[in-house]
């Protein structure tokens, strides 16, 4: 593969990416991923093509995953930057994509071991609730969760409150409610996080986003992470053990069916 020297995506990071599911030769929860694309669309000023909307995006990329023998549970990656030249201020609004398909085994049933990111805090902005423009940040922290020798760091906004984990929305559950950062900590608006707060909406759960310091993790009756790949839990932040409360989340499971 060859890009020009003036590649967007290489000068500016101008541009966002979608990780999708493939599950049984179906794209899992691809509404939602088109719908944050169009809202990542908007935000950056993107002009996406109607085939991105209409099936033949979709029919394309269910071809790749079989050719990469994905079909039956892999992995796709999606990205789309602006074409053409120019500086900052740039030549045109239309796009160029990529997409690559891999295979991948389901996530492990152990909970996680994480710590709280020092080096770096998500932070608000148009473009923080969709996956692209502030990758950065996440490669940082996850070069401290292997220094640290940890599986995942929790990161923290300014105010210090709760904000994310690196791939992974955090969710947790005390005295019956459900627990997860507000949009205004600087968090992705994940997939799964679309999907089970507008399934715990269906099914009459009460489901908070919140501002709210590590700390209230510690008195929760169950800690888990959310991403497109699935959900686990987290028994120990900062060497401080968690409730995993396995009972419940793999009924919590069993309900979202994932």
């Amino acid at each position: 593969m060859k890009l020009p020297i003036h590649n967007r995506a290489f000068q500016y990071n101008d541009g966002f990416f979608e990780t999708v599911m493939v599950v049984d030769g179906n794209l899992r929860f691809w509404r939602d991923h088109q719908a944050r694309m169009r809202e990542a669309a908007e935000a950056l000023g993107l002009a996406i093509p109607a085939y991105f909307w209409n099936g033949e995006l979709e029919d394309n990329l269910l071809h790749l995953a079989r050719q990469h023998n994905s079909s039956k549970m892999g992995r796709l990656k999606l990205k789309v930057w602006r074409s053409g030249g120019g500086l900052y201020t740039p030549q045109t609004n239309e796009i160029e994509w990529l997409a690559t398909a891999e295979p991948m085994q389901a996530i492990p049933e152990a909970g996680l071991i994480i710590g709280i990111c020092q080096g770096v805090r998500t932070c608000y902005s148009s473009l923080s609730h969709f996956k692209g423009p502030h990758a950065p940040l996440y490669v940082l922290a996850g070069i401290e969760k292997q220094n640290m020798g940890l599986e995942d760091m929790l990161l923290l906004d300014a105010k210090g409150n709760v904000s994310e984990l690196i791939s992974s929305n955090i969710f947790w559950l005390k005295q019956g409610e459900l627990f997860t950062p507000a949009l205004e900590t600087g968090c992705v608006n994940g997939i799964l996080r679309r999907a089970i707060l507008r399934w715990c909406q269906q099914q009459g759960i009460a489901v908070r986003e919140v501002l709210a310091k590590p700390e209230e993790l510690l008195q929760a009756e169950a800690v888990f992470a959310a991403n497109v790949t699935g959900i686990r839990g987290i028994e120990c932040l900062n060497e401080h053990r968690l409730e995993v409360n396995s009972e419940w989340l793999q009924s919590f499971k069993n309900g979202l069916v994932l």
